[in-house]
């Protein structure tokens, strides 16, 4: 089996996986949820709110929780803007709401490409941050993050394997942020130790 058979059967099991998300476990319950899910971070209270957590952790938050909110920034404008205008525009993959027949599309297809999903980037760039720099609810990150990759499928915008490379390459980015600040912590130690070794 040569490469582009392969991408074929990718392609092909993908399209399966999505239809049976998008149609098979469709119901009145999620075509109300999902969308709001998944359009959650795009409405004007949940912005306002969500830089005014940020604002508050920077200045009155306890040293992890500063640490969360710093890193955090950091991450997922790294995750956003590389899947933005890099990655995407390497695999150029269409929307499923675009190529698609008999989709059930709850939301706007929006203009973007496909592969991999923002969503599914940030979400969990920005989940394995606040889990490490806030371990007692990591759950409820991990939970959130899961939600919002489902969402993207159900209400028919992306496939899953949209969705699930999204998740990996937000761990793989969220995780080399968090690398990069361990290194640079111990570093510093180490050269705070050996200061105090020569002066003392």
């Amino acid at each position: 089996m040569n490469f582009q058979e392969i991408i074929h059967l990718l392609q092909e099991y993908d399209t399966k996986a999505f239809y049976f998300v998008n149609h098979a476990l469709q119901n009145p319950i999620f075509d109300i949820l999902m969308p709001i899910i998944t359009d959650f971070n795009q409405y004007r209270i949940v912005i306002v709110g969500a830089i005014t957590l940020l604002v508050w952790m920077l200045i009155r938050g306890k040293p992890n929780v500063r640490l969360a909110a710093i890193l955090l920034i950091i991450a997922v404008l790294i995750s956003d803007q590389l899947n933005s205008f890099v990655i995407k525009q390497i695999f150029m993959r269409p929307r499923p709401c675009h190529v698609l027949p008999d989709v059930h599309l709850l939301v706007g297809c929006g203009k973007g490409y496909s592969f991999p999903s923002s969503h599914a980037v940030n979400n969990f760039t920005a989940a394995i941050v606040l889990a490490y720099c806030i371990p007692r609810y990591r759950w409820w990150f991990w939970s959130i993050a899961t939600i919002v990759l489902f969402s993207r499928v159900y209400v028919g915008v992306h496939y899953p394997l949209d969705v699930i490379a999204g998740g990996l390459l937000g761990l793989i980015i969220g995780g080399s942020v968090l690398l990069l600040y361990l290194l640079f912590e111990r570093t510093l130690i180490s050269y705070k130790l050996s200061r105090h070794r020569r002066t003392s």
